[in-house]
C-alpha cells in the first residue's frame, strides 16, 4: 500500500533544506514522492499530521544489544566516585555466556521495540560478550535476526583465561571464519585494558582480508592511536573520540571516517563530553549514537543524545538532529537510511511539535507521534 503522510509542518529531509507545509508519499518500502502538500499525489492511504515536524528515523549506528545481566552496582559505584575502566565488561560476558538462547533474543528484542517506540528505524549492534567462538557466533546469528547491521566485535576485551596472544590469534582465525557470514562489520576496542595497537590492528587487517568494512572503538579513556589506526584502515568510523588531539581531529575531517559521539556514555563514566563544535569546525563527519549496553551507557534514547549534544556540546539542533540520521548512515556507509527523498527507505519519525527544535528545547519529553520503519507503521 502507499501512504500519503500530509500537513507537514516542518520536513527535514536532510536533501536540502527543511520545507513547511509539506507531504510525502511512501509505497511499499521507499519513499515514492516527497513535495508541497498541496501537489501531493493520491495514495491508497492519508495520514494528516495537522502541521507536525516530520524527520528521517533516527540511526543508531553504535549498540550492544545482544546481552544478559545487570550492572546496576557498577553504575551506583561510579556515581558514588569510583573510575570506570573497562574490566566491568566481564561482568556482562559471564552473564551472557550463562544465558540460553531465547533469554537473549528477548533482551535484544526487547531493546529493538524500545528504540523504535521513541523514532529509531535503522539500528546497528555487536557481538562481543561471548568471547569463545561458539558465543560470538550465537550472538551474530541472534542479532542478524533482529537489528539492521551487525558488527564483529570478538576483540572487545581478552577474557581471563587465555593470553592476549593466543585470544588475539583466535580472534583473527577460528572465530572469525565463524561469524564472518553472519556480519557486515568488524570492531575493536582500542583502549588501555583493552587492545594496543599492534593488537587493534592485526585485528582489523584479518576482519579487512576477509571482507568485513571496520570500525574501531577509539580514544575513549585517554588519548591514543585509535582515531589514528581508523583513518589509517580506513574504518568507516571511529567511536567514542572523547579525547582528541588536533592531529587527530585534523585526520578526521581529511578523511572519509565517521567521529562517532556517544554521549550518554560520557555522562554515564563522568568523562569529559567530546568536542564536536571543534569537529563539525574543521570539517569532519560527526555521528550520534546511543552506545546502548548494561555497563556505560544503557539508554536507548536517540533523542536524549540529540538534546545532550545541543545543551552540552554546542551543537545546533540541526547539526545534532543530521548526526544522528544522516551522520548514523554515513557511519554505516549506507545512502538509503538517514534521509527522506525518492527511493531512500521508507523510515520516517513524527514529533509531537511543529519544529525539531522541541527536541532539545522540551528535553526528556517523549515526543515521538509516530513512526514507519521500512513503510511498515510502528507506532
Amino acid at each position: 500500500m502507499s501512504v500519503l503522510i500530509t500537513g507537514i509542518g516542518e520536513l527535514t529531509t536532510n536533501d536540502g533544506p527543511a520545507r513547511t507545509d509539506a507531504a510525502l508519499v511512501l509505497d511499499g518500502d521507499r519513499i515514492a514522492w516527497v513535495g508541497a502538500a498541496a501537489e501531493a499525489p493520491d495514495a491508497d492511504e492519508r495520514v494528516d499530521v495537522e502541521g507536525r515536524a516530520v524527520l528521517p528515523g533516527w540511526v543508531d549506528s553504535h549498540t550492544h544489544l545482544v546481552f544478559a545481566g545487570d550492572r546496576t552496582a557498577e553504575f551506583a559505584a561510579r556515581m558514588s566516585g569510583q573510575p570506570y575502566t573497562a574490566g566491568g565488561i566481564a561482568v556482562t560476558v559471564a552473564a551472557t555466556r550463562a544465558a540460553a538462547d531465547d533469554e537473549l533474543r528477548q533482551v535484544l528484542r526487547r531493546h529493538v521495540a524500545e528504540a523504535v517506540a521513541q523514532g529509531t528505524t535503522c539500528v546497528e549492534t555487536k557481538t562481543g560478550y561471548g568471547l569463545t567462538v561458539a558465543d560470538e557466533l550465537r550472538s551474530a546469528r541472534l542479532a542478524a535476526e533482529e537489528v539492521d547491521e551487525v558488527t564483529f566485535l570478538g576483540a572487545h576485551l581478552v577474557p581471563a583465561e587465555v593470553s592476549t596472544e593466543d585470544y588475539v590469534a583466535l580472534v583473527t582465525g577460528e572465530m572469525l571464519d565463524a561469524v564472518a557470514p553472519h556480519v557486515r562489520w568488524a570492531d575493536v576496542f582500542c583502549e588501555t585494558g583493552a587492545f594496543d595497537e599492534d593488537a587493534s590492528r592485526a585485528v582489523l587487517a584479518a576482519a579487512s582480508a576477509k571482507g568485513l568494512g571496520l570500525r574501531v572503538h577509539g580514544n575513549q579513556l585517554g588519548y591514543g592511536p585509535g582515531v589514528r589506526l581508523a583513518v589509517e584502515m580506513n574504518a568507516a568510523s571511529v567511536d567514542h573520540c572523547t579525547y582528541l588531539t588536533r592531529s587527530d581531529v585534523d585526520a578526521l575531517a581529511q578523511s572519509d571516517t565517521v567521529a562517532t559521539v556517544l554521549p550518554a556514555c560520557d555522562l554515564s563514566t563522568r568523562q569529559p563530553l567530546p568536542d564536536a563544535r571543534q569537529l563539525l569546525d574543521t570539517g569532519a563527519t560527526v555521528a550520534l549514537a546511543t552506545n546502548c549496553n548494561p555497563g556505560s551507557s544503557y539508554t536507548s534514547s536517540m533523542a536524549y543524545c540529540v538534546a545532550t549534544a545541543v545543551l552540552q556540546m554546542r551543537m545546533s539542533v540541526e547539526e545534532a538532529v543530521r548526526a544522528a540520521t544522516w551522520g548514523g548512515a554515513r557511519a554505516l556507509r549506507r545512502d538509503d537510511v538517514g534521509v527522506l527523498r525518492v527511493g531512500a527507505r521508507a523510515d520516517v519519525h513524527v514529533l509531537d511539535a511543529p519544529s525539531v527544535t522541541h527536541l532539545a528545547y522540551r528535553p526528556g519529553v517523549p515526543l515521538t507521534w509516530a513512526v514507519w520503519r521500512a513503510g511498515v507503521r510502528a507506532r
